[in-house]
C-alpha cells in the first residue's frame, strides 16, 4: 500500500470527526474545518473523509436518503435515524454477535459482520405514528 503524505488538513478533519457524536455530514465537517482553514474546499473535505473511511479510521453511514454521515466510532454499534428530522444517534445496545452465526446458516458466503439501522421518530419530532403523518391525528383511516 502506498504511504500517505502527512496532511495537517486531513489530521484536522479526523480530529473534528473524532470529537463529534452527532454523525456529521461532509458539509457539517466542512463548516467546522473552515474556521481553522478558511481556504479549504468542500471537495478536499469529501476526499479526506472518504480516505479516512478507506483507511478504516472512520465509517460512512448511508441511509438511502439524505446525505451520507460519518462516524469515528469504529466499535460495533447500532444507529437510530429519525425519519422526520434526519437526526442520527448511537443506540446504547450491545451488538448481537450471534446474529452473524445465525445469518451464516442461511448464506452460502462467509459473513463477518452486520449493519443495522433503526428508524423512527426522535423525541423532539414525536413518537406516535399519528404525529409522523402515517395516520390521521384522530386515528381514523
Amino acid at each position: 500500500m502506498k504511504t500517505l503524505k502527512y496532511s495537517r488538513q486531513r489530521e484536522s478533519i479526523k480530529s473534528c470527526l473524532m470529537g463529534r457524536r452527532d454523525h456529521p455530514t461532509a458539509d457539517d465537517v466542512y463548516l467546522t474545518i473552515r474556521q481553522e482553514y478558511p481556504n479549504i474546499s468542500l471537495g478536499t473535505v469529501y476526499r479526506n473523509l472518504n480516505l479516512l473511511v478507506e483507511l478504516g479510521e472512520a465509517q460512512k453511514l448511508s441511509f438511502g436518503y439524505g446525505p451520507d454521515r460519518f462516524d469515528a466510532d469504529l466499535t460495533p454499534h447500532y444507529h437510530f435515524i429519525c425519519r422526520q428530522c434526519g437526526r442520527v444517534a448511537d443506540l446504547p445496545l450491545m451488538p448481537f454477535s450471534d446474529l452473524d452465526c445465525k445469518a451464516q446458516q442461511c448464506c452460502d458466503g462467509a459473513i463477518d459482520s452486520h449493519l443495522i439501522y433503526f428508524y423512527g421518530l426522535c423525541k423532539a419530532c414525536g413518537s406516535s405514528p399519528a404525529e409522523y403523518g402515517r395516520l390521521p391525528k384522530d386515528g381514523s383511516l
